[in-house]
């Protein structure tokens, strides 16, 4: 049985690469973030993932760590029956050597898994990912990585050596800032599109690329459907990668984990060691609280969210001054919907416009829990999607104040903070009362 974030000083770990035999002194022993019991045998692929690496032929002897602590006694490697290597504290020559490590090995953040969460795997979306914060096109902010999990979690990576005096509060808000326009401006279909370019530049099929998340029969469209879901919830997965994170870093990261949700913020401290030739990379993550792992993690039970309940998550999470409008919304969606929708994510609530017509439904917008509003112009398919209606629609509602869509909105699923509404609830919802008489006026 597994056990994380506890702490089990003086064990001593044993790793034979030749028999991947895991050995150690007591009952159970915790390395950064992975577990193993006494005389258990694990496949070196997974202890790789989330432990450590090291030189092949070689046993690596080390003092035990806690979740979040700095490991201590040193680090050594047995390089032979006879041989013992010291393995001293090294610095990554340049910044780019140490984004390079991070995208062609992402299994060094594998530590970023919480307790009730499977290893995480990964899939590198791109390094310099560009960000829009406008819904016109261009890119004003660049992250050093963008990779996707299994549960297709959008996972922003900024990479910094101690060095690099920005690993302060700067690169927090730089990438708090990040994460707000990505949230706002990336599509999954973009994501999607960018990725499959990438690969096929490389002579990568994509399909083959993702493998490794979702194995050879997986299904590729539900992947990225679950990674439209998570952008329009806010689900996003911040990490700061330093080979020494700050004090002050980590209380920062340790309280906007704590605070943001479903939002995680992590930091991953990866230390090198080297000594006769020989390289070490010791993982260490922080953030992770027993109160955040519980209330974020991406396998808790589906439920059903009823209007009680949805508007007491929401007023966890947005301003009360947006209540009202929230409100608003809700009941333009009762009393003039054909069905209210209510969601069924395990964190993340939602309420939702349906109509329906022949059989079908067509989900109009969907408000969410993180004060998000989703509107479904890529849903508007036949036998709803009657001449001149779905121009119509983005027109219209494109012609509310503070609302900016892009130019291809009509086969798209933007999302609008319900901040932008604040003043212009009535604009809009009369923009929504104009498709409401469409879709009934032609079935």
């Amino acid at each position: 049985m597994a056990a994380r974030g506890k702490r089990h000083d003086g064990h001593r770990l044993v790793v034979r690469p030749q028999d991947a035999e895991v050995t150690v002194t007591h009952h159970a022993l915790a390395v950064g973030h992975s577990i193993a019991a006494t005389g258990q045998r694990i496949e070196m692929g997974w202890w790789h993932t989330n432990s450590l690496f090291f030189p092949a032929n070689a046993i690596m002897l080390i003092r035990s760590s806690s979740q979040g602590e700095r490991m201590s006694g040193g680090v050594f490697v047995l390089k032979d029956p006879t041989t013992l290597v010291a393995m001293k504290p090294a610095s990554f020559a340049t910044e780019d050597q140490f984004q390079r490590l991070v995208a062609d090995f992402p299994t060094l953040l594998g530590a970023v898994q919480s307790e009730n969460d499977a290893p995480r795997r990964w899939v590198l979306l791109g390094r310099e990912k560009g960000i829009q914060s406008e819904d016109d096109g261009y890119d004003r902010f660049a992250v050093d990585h963008l990779f996707l999990d299994q549960d297709g979690i959008p996972t922003l990576v900024e990479v910094k050596r101690q060095s690099d005096t920005r690993l302060r509060r700067e690169v927090v808000g730089q990438m708090l800032d990040y994460a707000a326009n990505a949230v706002l401006h990336w599509s999954s279909e973009r994501l999607r599109d960018q990725f499959e370019a990438n690969c096929t530049a490389k002579e990568t099929d994509p399909a083959s690329a993702l493998a490794n998340l979702i194995g050879p029969n997986g299904d590729v469209d539900a992947l990225w459907e679950k990674v439209k879901t998570n952008l329009k919830a806010g689900r996003v997965r911040l990490l700061f990668v330093a080979d020494r994170i700050p004090a002050e870093v980590r209380g920062i990261v340790e309280f906007l984990n704590r605070q943001m949700d479903p939002a995680e913020v992590l930091a991953i401290e990866l230390q090198q060691y080297e000594g006769e030739g020989l390289r070490t990379i010791v993982p260490t993550v922080y953030g992770h609280t027993e109160e955040a792992q519980q209330r974020k993690s991406v396998n808790g039970p589906k439920r059903q969210w009823d209007e009680a309940s949805f508007f007491d998550e929401f007023g966890r999470h947005v301003a009360p001054e947006l209540l009202p409008v929230a409100r608003r919304i809700a009941n333009w969606i009762k009393t003039t919907s054909d069905e209210v929708v209510f969601g069924r994510g395990s964190r993340d609530g939602s309420i939702g416009a349906g109509f329906k017509r022949q059989g079908s439904r067509f989900l109009t917008l969907q408000l969410w829990t993180s004060g998000i509003l989703t509107l479904n112009f890529g849903y508007l398919k036949a036998p709803f999607d009657e001449p001149g209606v779905r121009q119509g629609w983005v027109d219209r509602v494109g012609a509310v104040p503070a609302i900016t869509l892009p130019p291809d909105a009509g086969n798209k699923w933007p999302n609008i903070r319900l901040s932008a509404l604040s003043q212009h609830v009535d604009a809009f919802l009369e923009a929504m009362d104009w498709l409401a008489h469409q879709l009934r006026a032609s079935a």
